[in-house]
């Protein structure tokens, strides 16, 4: 009658892929699925919505801060992760920064060489506020 198989975990829907032989420098913002198997450079940031998902591999690195709704990290990251959602720091994740997050998974074996600092989902900043917030200071300044 009941059984102890557990479900499969769902995986996100990749929009974008940066494969594991390229390297981009520069910020890249996304929507929907990012998922990373090479070097980028810059920060990651989400354009827009809750549901967007960046998925680093075993093979990617990130040096750059990571402003994103959920992130599910196996790779390494050189800088702040932000994550409004959910955070996955997989067995071979490596965070050498501050891991501010509403809900956090963290396996065996995971390394974080900063703080985890929880923020609930209504004080995470997103892209849209930061921009926000610097057309105010620029509007104060003039």
């Amino acid at each position: 009658m009941w059984s102890n198989k557990k479900k499969p975990k769902q995986t996100a829907h990749i929009d974008s892929l940066i494969g594991q032989n390229t390297e981009i420098k520069g910020d890249v913002v996304f929507s929907g699925g990012l998922h990373v198997d090479g070097v980028v450079k810059g920060g990651v940031m989400a354009d827009q919505g809750n549901d967007s998902v960046l998925t680093l591999s075993e093979r990617g690195t990130i040096e750059g801060e990571v402003k994103v709704p959920n992130v599910v990290i196996n790779g390494t990251i050189i800088g702040d992760v932000h994550a409004s959602g959910h955070v996955e720091l997989a067995a071979q994740a490596k965070v050498h920064g501050n891991v501010y997050y509403s809900l956090i998974e963290m396996a065996m074996g995971a390394e974080v060489n900063g703080n985890l600092v929880h923020r609930p989902e209504d004080k995470v900043v997103t892209l849209n506020q930061d921009k926000e917030m610097e057309k105010d200071t620029a509007a104060k300044d003039t």
